[in-house]
């Protein structure tokens, strides 16, 4: 039985017994991670799409260090479901790139993001590379990030501005960005292959898992209103079919061939949020808004419904 499989056994086992019921074997305590008793020491890595960082996916956790974590993020609603079963380390932060994961540092920005608007508590000093939260004897890894590696929230602000300076006609976005694509793309293969790498060499024993991203944009892309904050604002309805087959696919497409190569477990979102797309009734995503009385961002996020979407598919892989 693989290392991690035989832990959750025993992790699960501990929970399902007594004290008084049963003395610590020698198994028992050699299986114990360095973290709390009796659990599985848990990396949860990654962007904004893991962190939560909007309004809708609740209020911050500790430590208030500009990474925008919050209660109802998947890392966070796995962690209330499993309960002694996992010891989770959150080092999921809004903004990084597959680097900031293994090797650089990343200044956060916090929430709302900016261009809109700053956190009150801002400016936050540097965080560490996630990686420095992950120990030899981490027993699982989850990872969700090569979003912001492709320039994905660059390109959304321009494609807005783009659209509206078009009157939403054409595909201004595409024009500007559609051949510095296979760019971006072998970029992002080089870094998310090292982060798997490093990751493995950090913890040779752990079962790694990576999250995709799920459904922002509908198949058919006239189902988004033009202006409509609530959706995709003024990007164009051309760019908004571009941007679904030239961007997402691509970048989840990437993640599971280098997640493949390394022989990890690929958590597919995009499948299953089909219909839940931002520009859906019921939307699992929401889009530059959140509401506009009171003034909550998105900046096109997950909401409390993708989120825990997102935690049942994650939870799902980490119990298979």
């Amino acid at each position: 039985m693989p290392r991690f499989l035989s832990r959750l056994v025993i992790a699960g086992s501990a929970v399902a017994l007594t004290a008084g019921l049963i003395t610590p074997s020698t198994a028992e305590a050699a299986a114990k991670p360095s973290g709390r008793a009796g659990a599985l020491t848990w990396a949860a890595l990654g962007d904004s799409y893991t962190a939560g960082v909007i309004e809708a996916t609740g209020g911050e956790t500790e430590p208030h260090d500009g990474c925008a974590r919050t209660t109802l993020s998947y890392p966070e609603v796995i962690r209330r479901r499993l309960g002694p079963l996992l010891d989770l380390r959150n080092a999921s932060c809004s903004g990084a790139t597959a680097k900031d994961v293994y090797q650089t540092k990343l200044t956060p920005l916090g929430r709302p993001l900016p261009p809109f608007g700053t956190d009150p508590d801002a400016p936050f000093p540097p965080v560490p590379p996630q990686i420095d939260t992950v120990s030899p004897d981490t027993d699982l890894i989850t990872v969700g990030v090569g979003g912001n590696t492709l320039g994905f929230a660059e390109i959304l602000k321009a494609c807005i501005e783009l659209g509206a300076g078009n009157l939403g006609k054409g595909t201004p976005c595409k024009d500007k960005y559609d051949a510095s694509l296979p760019g971006r793309l072998n970029q992002l293969r080089g870094d998310y292959d090292q982060m798997l790498g490093a990751l493995h060499a950090k913890a040779p024993f752990a079962r790694l898992l990576t999250v995709g991203y799920p459904h922002l944009i509908p198949e058919d892309a006239t189902r988004c209103r033009y202006g409509d904050l609530h959706q995709f604002a003024t990007f164009t309805t051309g760019d908004l079919a571009w941007a679904r087959t030239a961007i997402l696919e691509p970048l989840n497409a990437v993640i599971t061939q280098e997640t493949a190569a390394h022989g990890d477990t690929f958590v597919d979102l995009y499948p299953s949020t089909a219909g839940h797309s931002v520009c859906d009734d019921d939307h699992w995503l929401d889009g530059v808004l959140t509401s506009i009385i009171p003034l909550h961002y998105a900046l096109v996020h997950p909401n409390a419904k993708g989120q825990a979407h997102a935690a049942a598919l994650v939870e799902d892989a980490i119990l298979g």
